[in-house]
């Protein structure tokens, strides 16, 4: 089994491939969450976790997923992650493996796939430009079906990491900071004037956090359910969802195939 998180859609591509290459049963872990999380593995099953980095590290959904889940017949299991990534992770499968390692598994294999950058809310980040963007998807693909090989033979040992300078600063210092602070719905903003009441954004949202449908101005429930991973700011048709100021002059992109 798969358990993924995806917010603009990278890793929903990923995870869906790998899904598909080896016909292993694909779980959004938002809506597990909703569950008991409780999981039994049966011969020859393969524990695979998909999401994207945040901050250089796990993001705080899939670290709250691991800790609630119970996993049955896991030992001496096949294990493998493949975290997304706008340039670098640092230390995010480190962090993966200590949350594995409270169900007594760790990743046999792990992988990151570089593709097109969605965070744009700090002052040095913005979306890639159209080229960089259509060349990173063209990367990635010719990448999945070398680790969706590695994985149909459950071949260990296989870790392809864009690790990046400096990762134990960026992961432990400024990782630690941006996922204790930035991760916020707080900050989300409507422009009214230029909403065309759509819905796409609550559509989007992969946690369920905004209330308002087609024909309503959206609004954020506030209840710490958000993961800031933008995917309301990307799929709105009239850029009129921003987080602060900083977003209204940054580019928009979600995954489109």
């Amino acid at each position: 089994m798969i358990f993924y998180f995806s917010g603009t859609g990278n890793t929903k591509w990923a995870a869906e491939y790998l899904a598909a290459k080896t016909g292993e049963a694909l779980l959004f872990i938002p809506d597990e969450l909703k569950g008991s999380c409780e999981y039994t593995l049966h011969i020859g099953e393969r524990i695979g976790f998909c999401f994207p980095v945040h901050g250089w590290q796990v993001p705080g959904i899939v670290r709250r997923f691991i800790r609630k889940m119970t996993l049955h017949n896991a030992e001496q299991r096949y294990c493998f992650a493949l975290c997304t990534c706008g340039d670098s992770i640092g230390k995010t499968i480190d962090i993966l493996n200590k949350e594995l390692a409270r169900h007594f598994i760790h990743t046999v294999s792990a992988y990151s796939l570089q593709m097109p950058e969605s965070y744009v809310c700090l002052p040095f980040m913005h979306t890639d430009p159209p080229e960089r963007e259509r060349s990173k998807i063209e990367q990635a693909k010719a990448l999945i079906e070398i680790i969706g090989n590695d994985i149909i033979n459950m071949k260990p040992g296989c870790r392809q990491l864009i690790i990046g300078p400096m990762p134990n600063f960026l992961s432990y210092v400024v990782g630690r900071y941006f996922n204790s602070r930035m991760i916020t719905d707080k900050k989300f903003m409507v422009d009214a004037a230029m909403c065309v009441r759509c819905g796409k954004c609550a559509v989007a949202c992969p946690t369920g956090n905004i209330i308002g449908g087609k024909g309503e101005v959206p609004q954020w429930r506030h209840d710490g359910s958000c993961t800031t991973c933008l995917a309301c700011y990307h799929h709105c048709p009239k850029h009129a969802i921003n987080y602060g100021e900083r977003t209204k002059k940054r580019g928009q992109y979600y995954f489109k195939g």
